[in-house]
């Protein structure tokens, strides 16, 4: 929060490798000015959250100071802090910009009320400022507060320091003025293209999908190569599939955040429930990817825990964990099918027949082999029901 002041009166290509001729003319063209062109440009340039929220927030601070002063009474005196308001009320969502309002204006009544206690019962000192700080912090503590525990001991502060003998009339001037840059804030927000988060968190879900598929791609690769394989990439991936996930879930919580009290929502009605279900298979997917990545560290360095995988189970593990990429990835292009499903399955059961096969190697030479096809058999569990439900329906 700013210190307060005195009441105011009133991918672009390379040129390399190219003549300079070409070079020149090329830098000389001039720029399509187009209306088709410029709307383009504007409608990329909106479509960023970021700008767009910015652009919001300005427009409304200078609504917000333009009224200001026509706030009646003592309120027009303090006209500062209607932008203030407004800043408040920028947030990425809407149910999130009024939660923020309603929690800020919660935290200056209650500093500004332990501001008067000290008004009505004693007078400002450097004990009693010290105390409704001191307070305020302690109100600090209140989760349901939110963003407005942090207000609780400046609004105090700032009643006691800057009102001075005019503290009643200082606080009616804080609040209105704050309520008037949040409503403005919040009707900005609401009639400028309120924010929908629903297709960016859709897009990391996709890009979530296409990682594993990748990830599940690398270690049939590994598996089909010279071993053991040199340490790639895939042998690091699970820890970042995991951080991923965690952020997709973040975006989900946002998008389906920013659908509450949107107009834009009934427009373009999507049900998140569906991808919530897909995350959480995903999530277990990749927990036993990480858990075959670990297996397959193993058998090749000897780390984490050193196992053995003979060479005779190799090529059937490596066409269970290719048939499983190929699965995920057909999922994600949206275009799913039972066969791969079916062959993902089979190819997983065929692991599991191979170490049969070969029992006379030994627990200590197949243990490895069996956890592997154990991982392979729960992620295509875990991943089934949702690919199951997105087969294209026949025609």
């Amino acid at each position: 929060m700013p210190a307060p002041t005195q009441p105011a009166a009133g991918r672009g290509r390379s040129g390399l490798g190219r003549s300079p001729g070409i070079m020149q003319t090329q830098s000389m063209r001039t720029p399509d000015l187009s209306p088709r062109a410029t709307g383009g440009l504007v409608k990329t340039a909106i479509a960023h959250p970021r700008l767009l929220q910015a652009a919001k927030t300005a427009i409304a601070v200078a609504i917000a100071w333009k009224l200001a002063p026509l706030m009646p009474g003592v309120a027009n005196d303090y006209p500062y802090y209607a932008p203030l308001g407004v800043i408040v009320a920028s947030f990425p969502t809407l149910m999130g910009s009024i939660k923020n309002a309603a929690q800020t204006l919660a935290g200056l009544v209650i500093g500004i009320g332990l501001a008067a206690a000290v008004i009505i019962f004693s007078e400002p000192s450097v004990l009693t400022v010290s105390l409704v700080v001191g307070i305020g912090i302690l109100f600090g503590g209140i989760r349901q507060l939110g963003a407005g525990r942090e207000y609780v001991p400046v609004a105090g502060l700032f009643v006691l320091i800057v009102g001075g003998p005019n503290a009643d009339g200082y606080s009616i001037g804080y609040v209105s003025q704050m309520s008037l840059g949040i409503v403005v804030g919040l009707a900005v927000n609401l009639l400028v293209a309120p924010p929908l988060r629903v297709s960016a968190a859709v897009k990391e879900l996709s890009m979530l999908r296409e990682a594993l598929g990748v990830h599940l791609a690398s270690i049939a690769d590994a598996l089909d190569g010279s071993w053991p394989p040199e340490e790639g990439e895939w042998s690091k991936q699970g820890a970042t599939l995991a951080s991923t996930s965690t952020a997709v879930r973040r975006a989900l919580a946002e998008a389906d955040e920013s659908r509450r009290i949107n107009p834009r929502a009934r427009i373009r009605p999507h049900d998140l429930s569906t991808d919530y279900d897909d995350l959480a298979a995903i999530e277990n997917a990749t927990f036993y990817v990480r858990d075959l990545t670990d297996v397959l560290a193993g058998a090749a360095w000897g780390t984490p825990v050193p196992v053995e995988l003979p060479d005779v189970l190799r090529p059937t593990l490596s066409a269970a964990v290719r048939a499983t990429a190929a699965l995920v990835s057909e999922w994600d292009d949206g275009e799913p099918s039972l066969d791969t499903l079916t062959a993902a399955e089979q190819a997983a059961a065929a692991v599991t027949l191979a170490i049969h096969e070969h029992r006379e190697l030994g627990a200590e030479a197949i243990v490895a082999a069996g956890a592997a096809a154990l991982d392979i058999t729960r992620m295509l569990a875990a991943l089934s029901p949702g690919i199951t439900r997105d087969v294209p329906a026949a025609a």
